[in-house]
């Protein structure tokens, strides 16, 4: 599998998200995770955890970050020096455009083509951006990049979640780039389950909603 490969699919989520970064507040970080309950058996999302963030109003997105693939990012960057020196594995970010590349990286600064999802990460789909971040001399510390993305119709999550198919928590850096994947679901499961039940409209239920 090549970097040309992927390419293609990016002019779907392109599409869906023209300017990849104009329909949300840029100074607005609205990034949460949803946790898979045990009772969720759709093979695409048992026992995973996705970063959730918002392109549109009422139209979340996000990519599942626990589940690593046996593709190294060096095979497909195979011409970059920077991914060589690296051990990173693409990610499958999940099963809308498969073949589309979605990355999620902190930068002190948010690039033209991001969407802001926490205080200072981003997520894109721009070409453009990922060949500028992976050429630079430094190399972004925290990176990451995932094949294809999951996606959710309008009221399509927000029906899922009172089904009590997910917890809905807050998301943080570390969890994002440091957890070991492996531990990932299940330390946010213990994370989620403990925690205080909160009443279907918190703010996380308002962002989900595309309300500001």
């Amino acid at each position: 599998m090549s970097y040309p490969a992927f390419l293609g699919g990016l002019a779907l989520l392109l599409a869906l998200a023209p300017g990849a970064g104009l329909a949300q507040d840029p100074e607005k970080a609205n990034g949460i995770f949803l946790v898979a309950k045990p009772r969720l058996q759709d093979p695409n999302f048992s026992k995973t955890v996705v970063l959730v963030t918002q392109h549109r109003p009422n139209e979340p997105m996000g990519v599942i970050i626990n589940r690593p693939t046996q593709l190294a990012l060096s095979e497909v960057f195979p011409e970059n020096a920077n991914i060589r020196k690296r051990r990173d594995p693409l990610y499958f970010g999940g099963p809308v455009a498969p073949m589309t590349l979605v990355f999620v990286f902190q930068s002190a600064e948010r690039p033209k083509e991001a969407l802001k999802v926490l205080d200072d990460v981003y997520m894109s789909v721009s070409s453009g951006l990922l060949s500028e971040l992976i050429s630079r001399p430094k190399f972004p510390e925290r990176f990451k990049v995932y094949a294809g993305y999951s996606g959710w119709a309008p009221g399509q999550l927000q029906n899922e979640i009172r089904r009590g198919d997910w917890y809905v928590i807050n998301a943080d850096t570390d969890t994002i780039f440091r957890m070991d994947a492996k531990s990932v679901w299940p330390e946010l499961l213990k994370r989620a389950s403990q925690r205080t039940t909160r009443a279907p409209d918190d703010e996380h239920s308002v962002l989900l909603a595309g309300r500001r």
